[in-house]
């Protein structure tokens, strides 16, 4: 089976070890085990005594209890039976459209977005079709473009809330109307969420899963709970036909998840309010950071993320973007991603939510260049 090379994955394998400055990275600023135990408050000799003693079984196989009830409380109508753990969101992406999906269906996913949503779909030989997002309708889907394309018989809508490049964020009143285009044919509409309650606000951020009986979520606790080294995600839908074909298929690829992993998610879900609380703060904080730099550079443009950890910034240099990043990279040590990965020319990816030292001192380093490619 032939899949398109993954081209944001294949950047950051290839150049990530070694930046001086990443403001290429996703994630909100990853922290170890002592600061996990630090910042929740949770006694780490009683947990590591458990951790040691735990038998090296396959756990848990539909997972960890806990792990599963911290998960649904991000949720308002999730119960442990419509939670299915798997390895990351990536995994969890993955899973669906290896459980759902076959050739010949018809599967619509927006651009820009994570390649995994429209490149998996493609490989497996479904109908695909892309909404492209906008920068003048600030990359919020155009619902009469998507009812042209969402005809009978369509399977799957895809979506990415809060987006992933552009950081932006569809309100509940959007999710609703594209619900009402799915309904209409019976579709599932997957709606990636890595980085659901990284908003600028204190408004709850609404799940597709919570309101759409066919509304699949993925989440993980990579991006917002800066535990990428756990590898550990999931799926959540109250559609029961769907959760079944999900564990029918686990037992082919996954058949569990990591007993450690589950039980230190577990942690920081339990005390999810003090890990959302330092996640939203580094966000917000450095948001106004990136937002004054890019007003501040006259060879820049954007429009604002409203949540998550990245933007897409556009720059006016007749440079494409690979080069543009790689010469970059070499003359300063920023690292960032080139927009083509996302079928974005003449912009950058910049993720905002890795360190404020490094963001600043980054976002120089980039003006740096672009005044030594303007001279």
């Amino acid at each position: 089976m032939y899949i398109d090379p993954f081209k944001v994955e294949e950047w950051m394998n290839a150049w990530e070890v070694g930046a001086k400055y990443n403001i290429a990275e996703t994630c909100v600023d990853s922290i170890n085990m002592n600061q996990l135990f630090d910042l929740t408050g949770e006694d780490k000799d009683t947990f590591l005594k458990k951790l040691c003693e735990k038998r090296l079984s396959y756990g848990d196989i539909e997972g960890l209890p806990e792990f599963r009830e911290g998960v649904c409380s991000l949720y308002k109508t999730m119960g442990i039976e419509n939670i299915v753990p798997t390895h990351g969101a990536s995994g969890a992406n993955h899973h669906v459209f290896y459980s759902l999906i076959s050739k010949g269906d018809r599967v619509v996913s927006i651009m820009p977005t994570y390649q995994q949503l429209y490149s998996i779909p493609k490989s497996y030989g479904a109908d695909m079709q892309i909404l492209k997002l906008k920068k003048e309708n600030n990359y919020l889907p155009d619902l009469e473009e998507l009812k042209k394309l969402v005809t009978p018989g369509t399977k799957m809508i895809c979506i990415n809330n809060p987006n992933n490049p552009t950081g932006a964020l569809m309100p509940e009143s959007l999710l609703k109307e594209i619900i009402e285009i799915a309904k209409s044919v019976g579709a599932w509409i997957l709606c990636d969420e890595v980085y659901r309650h990284l908003s600028q606000t204190d408004e709850w951020c609404p799940s597709v899963a919570d309101l759409y009986d066919k509304g699949i979520s993925v989440g993980s606790m990579s991006k917002v709970f800066s535990l990428a080294g756990i590898r550990l995600g999931w799926i959540a839908t109250r559609d029961k036909a769907a959760v079944k074909s999900f564990l029918s298929h686990r037992d082919y690829n996954l058949i569990s998840c990591g007993v450690f992993d589950e039980m230190l998610a577990a942690v920081a879900l339990k005390h999810k309010d003090k890990t959302l609380n330092r996640s939203c703060s580094i966000v917000r904080e450095n948001l106004v950071i990136l937002d004054e730099w890019v007003n501040s550079e006259p060879h820049v443009s954007y429009v604002k993320p409203q949540a998550g950890t990245t933007a897409l910034v556009y720059y006016d240099l007749d440079i494409p973007s690979y080069e543009f990043c790689e010469e970059m990279y070499k003359a300063t040590g920023a690292f960032v991603t080139p927009g083509d990965c996302f079928e974005e020319p003449h912009s950058m990816r910049i993720g905002y939510a890795y360190g404020k030292e490094d963001l600043i001192n980054g976002l120089n380093a980039i003006s740096e260049f672009i005044k030594i490619k303007t001279k």
